[in-house]
């Protein structure tokens, strides 16, 4: 499950790693209690939003208003705008790049560090992979003293203790939440210290059952914030509906696996009619209930299904789209990628059903763009 900047905020301060002060607002009338210059940020579930133009410094009451209402209007890859965070303006000496996530492959908890900040961490990645600093730690006893040094030596930061602060709050984060990314981008050097001046945070699907009550508040703080609900299929599954602005619908069994599709589609010349994740351990029910909520958008054009069976099994996610087709039919092209735990047994049942699964997933995504119409 992704977060919105302003709850991995909360999460932030609720640690004690220091945050700009900011209010979120969703209405003019709201900003105008407030008093610039202000940050005013868009908050959007998608990544890209600086370059998208989705966040402006305001000096005064005028720009305050322009900006908010140009924000407001605005659609960010697709996602519309419907909260701004307005923060104070903070005087920045250095950016860095500071996050813990789970280094694919051999799945190791590692710290990503940079003292490339506020840009992209993927083109730093890829242009001068030379100034990211790796440094895996164990999963059993989390990172040490000798980590945090370092990080500060890779960050040719002086103060170590600080920076040691930062970053075990940000495991504690990482740890108590079941989390597979917690990132400031950037965090800021500034006359009085570090500020994390953004938070991302991904909380691990699979790890739901003991994230019950968090996840439940995160959910339905998403569902009011999107004017939409966001139902639980049964008492212990909930699926997360964002709706965007396009024609494929989009159905995912986990948050990570939907954004990359997100990408993918845009990257297909499609754009997609909402994100839709049932994150966790599912069930037929819970397929069923996800494709209720995509298929009542009469937006929708054609629908990819995108699915990689760990604790999920295929089979199960077989069931729940036939048990709908043969309740509701289906109008629209359905396009479904599946794979992983009893995947055999579930493209045999989509089989006999005569329904085609597809193995490459840039295939299923570029046939669900061309159902839906082909390039917008």
């Amino acid at each position: 499950m992704k977060l919105y900047e302003f709850q991995g905020k909360r999460i932030f301060r609720q640690y004690g790693l220091p945050v700009p002060q900011g209010t979120l607002v969703v209405t003019a009338e709201e900003l105008t209690k407030l008093a610039p210059p202000l940050v005013l940020k868009a908050q959007v579930l998608v990544g890209g939003r600086g370059k998208a133009g989705g966040v402006k410094l305001c000096r005064n009451k005028e720009e305050l208003s322009g900006c908010f209402s140009e924000l407001m209007r605005k659609q960010i890859k697709g996602e519309v705008v419907r909260a701004i965070l307005a923060e104070e303006k903070v005087d920045i000496l250095q950016e860095y790049y500071l996050a813990i996530t789970i280094k694919g492959g051999d799945a190791t908890p590692v710290i990503i560090a940079s003292a490339a900040g506020g840009v992209d961490i993927e083109q730093v990645a890829r242009e001068n992979p030379e100034r990211i600093t790796t440094v895996p730690f164990s999963p059993f006893f989390g990172p040490t003293e000798y980590h945090v040094r370092t990080v500060a030596r890779g960050l040719g930061y002086s103060d170590y203790r600080e920076l040691k602060e930062i970053v075990f709050k940000l495991y504690r984060i990482f740890r108590d939440l079941d989390a597979t990314l917690v990132e400031i981008n950037p965090l800021a050097q500034t006359p009085t210290g570090l500020l994390a001046l953004d938070a991302k945070m991904v909380l691990d699907d699979k790890a739901s059952f003991r994230q019950q009550q968090v996840l439940v508040q995160l959910r339905q703080e998403q569902s009011s914030l999107l004017g939409v609900a966001v139902e639980p299929a049964l008492n212990d599954d909930t699926i997360t509906y964002v709706p965007l602005s396009g024609t494929v619908g989009l159905i995912s069994d986990g948050a990570g696996t939907g954004m990359l599709t997100l990408d993918l589609i845009k990257d297909a010349g499609g754009q997609a009619a909402n994100f839709c994740e049932m994150g966790g351990i599912t069930s037929p029910e819970v397929m069923y209930s996800a494709l209720s909520k995509v298929l009542a958008n009469a937006e929708v054009r054609s629908l990819l299904v995108v699915l990689i069976g760990g604790f999920n099994r295929m089979d199960e996610m077989a069931a729940g789209i036939l048990k709908y087709r043969e309740d509701h039919g289906l109008k629209v092209p359905i396009v479904v990628r599946m794979c992983g735990t009893m995947e055999e047994e579930g493209k045999e049942m989509m089989r006999q059903a005569g329904l085609t699964t597809y193995d490459d997933l840039l295939q299923a995504v570029q046939d669900a763009v061309q159902f839906a119409g082909g390039k917008e």
